[in-house]
C-alpha cells in the first residue's frame, strides 16, 4: 500500500485524534492539526506531526499548508474533520454565532481545498474526505444552523468532485449517524442557552434532555466506525462518493426520504415531548 502524506483537521479530540492514530499506524505521515496542540501530545508517539491550525483564521491555515509542502513536497490526502454543532431556534440563535458555524464548517474546509488543490493539480494526484453527517441530507428539531453548513458541505462537496475529477483528485464525504462523542453533549447545552428565556423553552428544554441522554447513553456508535469508513475513503483504489456509517445513519435517511414533509415535522416535535 502507498504511504501518503495526509492533513487531518480538527484532530485534537474524537474522530479528528481517532483517525490521525489509525493513519499513523498504517504507515502513512500524518500531520494532525488543531487550535489546541497540547490536547494531540499523545500522538506525537505515534509519529504524528501536530501543528496548531484555526480554520477560521487565512494565516494559519496558509502557513500550516505551507509548512507541510516545504517539509514533504507534497500533500496527498486532506481530512477535513473540523466542526462543531450549535443547536438553537432559528429565531433565537445570534446570526453571528450562525456566522461563526458556517465559517467553521464550510468555509474553512472550503479554503483549505483551495490552499491544497494546487499542488495536488501538479501532481495530478489527491484526495480530500470531507467529514459531511446525514445531517446534510435530513433536518431533526432545532439543528436548524447545523443543518445549513452540513447541506452546504454535501453541495460543496459534489460540485468539488465533478471539477476536479479530470486532475486525477477524488473526493469523498464521510456522512456519520449517530456517533458517542462529546458533539452531542455540547449541542444539547448550545440548544438550552440559545433559548433560555424565549418562546421556543418549553419544547427546546425537552429537545435538549433527548440529545443528552440519548450521547449519554452506551448505545451509539463507537468513533470507530466513522475511522474505518474513512480509512476506505483515503486508501480505497477507487474511493465512493459518499462513506454512511454509525447507528441510525440509515433509518434517519430512510424515514427523511419516505415520509411525508408534515408527517416528519411532526415526528420532530414528537419526539421533544417524549
Amino acid at each position: 500500500m502507498e504511504k501518503k502524506v495526509i492533513l487531518v483537521t480538527g484532530a485534537s479530540s474524537g474522530i479528528g485524534y481517532d483517525t490521525a492514530k489509525a493513519l499513523a499506524s498504517r504507515g502513512h505521515k500524518v500531520y494532525a492539526a488543531a487550535r489546541r496542540t497540547e490536547l494531540m501530545e499523545p500522538l506525537k508517539e505515534q509519529g504524528v506531526s501536530v501543528m496548531r491550525m484555526d480554520v477560521t483564521d487565512e494565516q494559519s491555515m496558509a502557513d500550516g499548508v505551507e509548512a507541510i509542502l516545504k517539509a514533504e513536497g507534497r500533500i496527498d490526502v486532506l481530512v477535513n474533520n473540523a466542526g462543531y454543532g450549535y443547536f438553537g431556534a432559528i429565531e433565537t440563535v445570534a446570526m453571528a454565532e450562525a456566522r461563526r458555524q458556517l465559517e467553521v464548517n464550510v468555509f474553512g474546509l472550503a479554503r483549505l481545498c483551495q490552499l491544497v488543490l494546487p499542488a495536488m493539480r501538479g501532481r495530478r494526484s489527491g484526495r480530500i474526505v470531507n467529514i459531511s453527517s446525514v445531517a446534510g441530507r435530513s433536518v431533526i428539531y432545532f439543528g436548524g444552523w447545523y443543518h445549513v453548513s452540513k447541506y452546504s458541505v454535501e453541495a460543496f462537496s459534489d460540485a468539488l468532485r465533478m471539477e476536479v475529477k479530470p486532475f486525477g483528485i477524488d473526493v469523498s464525504m464521510i456522512e456519520p449517524g449517530a456517533i458517542k462523542t462529546d458533539w452531542g453533549l455540547i449541542a444539547a447545552d448550545h440548544l438550552r442557552e440559545s433559548t433560555r428565556g424565549t418562546a421556543y423553552e418549553h419544547d427546546a428544554s425537552r429537545w435538549a434532555k433527548t440529545m443528552h441522554d440519548m450521547y449519554s447513553s452506551n448505545g451509539l456508535s463507537s468513533p470507530a466506525v466513522v475511522t474505518r469508513a474513512i480509512l476506505r475513503a483515503v486508501e480505497s483504489r477507487r474511493p465512493r462518493a459518499r462513506y454512511r456509517c454509525g447507528r441510525l445513519s440509515g433509518t434517519m435517511l430512510f424515514f427523511h426520504w419516505l415520509l411525508p414533509a408534515r408527517w416528519w415535522d411532526g415526528l420532530m416535535r414528537l419526539s421533544a415531548r417524549v
